[in-house]
């Protein structure tokens, strides 16, 4: 009989604790949060963190927690994290579409401050089709809209500058290799420049010497005649000085 009712208390017990379980896990979970939003409140952004993650250590945690843990994150700048955060957000506010649409439009916001506009722009629509009535919504995706124009087009004036840039590069190389085989071809000439100047100059004497005129036989033989008589000359005075020499030579005295 005691052993009965030992286990009619255990079931029970359990019974009890399974019924306020989630209830006792939930007044848990909106005390982090109502810590959290304390914190944040003051600006204290990494206390509420602290206390957003302590409230989603829960596995059934809501999706207020997550929420509030993006505003936590975006507020430290850590845009990319909070990003994730209020994926997480829209997911789990599934059939709350005010709740959803808020999760969007904070993805939207975080996507924006990371410059990735045509992600911003897709979490601002899905916010506006399930909020209307967000008109910093609709100020937002108009502003994403804009920038994503604006980068769009600066992207397309870098690479018209990058392609211009590669053209006259090649230009450049082409002229440089233009002015290399002139210059190849200019010490090649040279040679053939100095060989030819030799050839004409000697063309040239040559050319005098055929110009200069010829001496007939008859000019020859009289050159000839006029050399012999001044040689004759020449020979008959060298005989009469010695002849007058050999006259006054002075006798030596024994």
């Amino acid at each position: 009989m005691r052993a009965n009712v030992t286990a009619y208390r255990i079931i029970v017990a359990t019974i009890c604790m399974t019924i306020l379980s989630p209830s006792l896990f939930g007044q848990e979970e909106r005390e982090y949060i109502r810590k959290g939003n304390r914190l944040y409140k003051k600006s204290e952004y990494a206390g509420s963190e602290g206390m957003y993650r302590r409230a989603q250590d829960n596995t059934k945690s809501s999706g207020d927690a997550v929420f509030n843990l993006g505003n936590s994150l975006y507020k430290q700048k850590r845009y990319g994290e909070a990003s994730g955060e209020f994926i997480r957000s829209a997911q789990a506010a599934e059939g709350d579409s005010l709740k959803q649409a808020d999760g969007f439009y904070n993805l939207g916001n975080s996507l924006l401050k990371e410059q990735k506009f045509s992600e911003s722009i897709d979490a601002y629509i899905n916010s506006l089709k399930l909020n209307p009535d967000n008109l910093q919504a609709k100020y937002n995706l108009a502003y994403a809209q804009d920038q994503l124009k604006k980068q769009q087009q600066e992207q397309q004036q870098q690479q018209n500058q990058d392609k211009n840039k590669q053209q006259d590069q090649n230009k450049d190389k082409q002229q440089d290799k233009k002015d290399q085989e002139k210059q190849d071809d200019k010490q090649q000439q040279q040679p053939q420049d100095q060989n030819k100047d030799q050839q004409q100059q000697q063309d040239q004497n040559k050319s005098q010497q055929q110009q200069q005129p010829a001496i007939s036989r008859e000019d020859a033989k009289r050159l000839l005649d006029a050399l012999a008589a001044n040689e004759k000359q020449t020979q008959e005075k060298v005989q009469r000085d010695k002849a007058a020499g050999a006259k006054v030579r002075v006798i030596k005295n024994w």
